[in-house]
This record gives C-alpha cells, structure tokens and sequence, in this order.
C-alpha cells in the first residue's frame, strides 16, 4: 500500500483558508496530482486543507471523504514565554525536556500534560490505526500484520502537524523530534509504501518527505510557512 499525505497550501489561517500565494501552490499541485492514479482520496474538515484539495481532485476525477482526526493537532500548551501549539517550543527549551527523543514517554513533561497532549495523540493513532486495519494492514508492537496485503494507493490532504503524527505512528519514530527537525513545505508531498519481505510482515518505508519538485517545475519557491529564520538578523524570517 502506497500513502501520499499532502500538506495544504501557503494559509491564511485567520479565515483557515489559502493565501493568494497558497492557491497558485494549489495550482501547481494540481498539475502533478492529475498523474496520480489514487484508489481513495481523504481530507482534513478544515478549510485550508479543503481548498488544496480541490483543485486535485477536479483533475484526478476523484472525490474526497471527509475525516474529522486529519485536523491539525489542537492541543495548545503553555511555554514558558507564552502559549502556543504542541509542536512550537525553543530548541533550548524542548530538547531539556527529560523524554523528548523517547517514542514511548515524550509527553511526560508537564506543560504536555496539562495541554492533554498524550489524549490527542493516543486518540489519533487509534483512528489510523482503525483506518490502517480497514486497508489490509494491523500494527503489531513495532510491525504491521499484511492481514489483506494491497498495491492501493491513498492520498491524505492534510496538515504538518498531524502529518508528523501519522509518520510517527508508521515509522516508530519520536513525535517531538519529527516536530521540531523536520518541515513539510506548503503543498509538500510525503511519500510512504509497505514493505513486504516477509509474508504476512510489513514495515512502513519512507519513499520521500516534503516533496515540493511540481513548485519548482511551476518556477516557485516553496512558502515560508512553518519555518523559522535561518539566522537570528534575517529580519524578514519569521522568529515567533
């Protein structure tokens, strides 16, 4: 099974929707969609993640079926300088947290606690893995059983955030790390396929992350949005 997880375009998140800059990604995404041959398309209630899909889904002839967990992850935790979503905390200060790069026990600190982080996480791997199970596939500790092994491919119009916890889930990988040392570009293209070797076992391989080539190919750059300035003077980079 192939996934393709899509973040939405440039956004204007005050009226949760695209920037101009956001719907000519949108375009250009659009161009490279229309090759993909996808068995089942899903996207994000929110209304960013719903203007970045539709202009795909007119050129892939596909409809798109709403699910409420593919929302940006909500929790809002309180910084020491101030409150902000889960993923947004200074390097100085989440990489002191004492399980930050433990798969199993990063929410234990207690600003993550308080926010009921590990409620919104657990809530979320447990609809993907409903959904998983429901194409051919059933986590089994670190692995996944191949229950009704596929070549499907299905395509999530998403968001960064939630995107980071569904790798995590796939890939046994730490959520914080993924977080903070990783960014989807707007419009990005995440690529993720079962591996099979032996029957009946299947790992998740990532095939690419935050792919923005159809940007380029558009003569665009890819946004901002999500990053940080490179150096602290960059004064036109975002610093908060």
């Amino acid at each position: 099974m192939k996934i393709i997880i899509v973040r939405h375009g440039d956004p204007d998140y005050q009226k949760d929707g695209l920037t101009e800059l956001g719907v000519r990604e949108a375009e250009a995404l659009s161009e490279r969609m229309k090759n993909v041959k996808a068995d089942e398309c899903y996207v994000s209630p929110l209304g960013r993640a719903k203007e970045t899909a539709r202009p795909c889904l007119e050129k892939m002839h596909m409809e798109a079926q709403e699910l409420k967990w593919l929302r940006e992850f909500a929790p809002v935790v309180q910084r020491p300088e101030k409150k902000s979503v889960a993923w947004d905390w200074l390097p100085q200060d989440w990489m002191k947290m004492p399980y930050a790069f433990d798969y199993e026990r990063w929410t234990e600190y207690p600003a993550l606690e308080e926010a009921g982080v590990r409620q919104e996480v657990d809530w979320i791997y447990a609809e993907f893995a409903a959904f998983l199970e429901k194409h051919g596939y059933r986590k089994n500790g670190k692995l996944f059983d191949a229950v009704r092994p596929n070549n499907d491919t299905i395509v999530l119009f998403c968001h960064f955030g939630l995107e980071c916890v569904l790798l995590s889930y796939l890939l046994n990988l730490p959520l914080f790390v993924l977080w903070h040392c990783t960014i989807a570009a707007p419009t990005s293209v995440t690529t993720v396929v079962t591996e099979e070797r032996r029957e009946g076992i299947a790992q998740f391989r990532m095939l690419s992350f935050g792919d923005t080539s159809h940007l380029y190919v558009a003569g665009m750059e890819p946004a901002f949005s999500g990053r940080f300035r490179e150096c602290y003077t960059n004064e036109n980079e975002r610093r908060d």
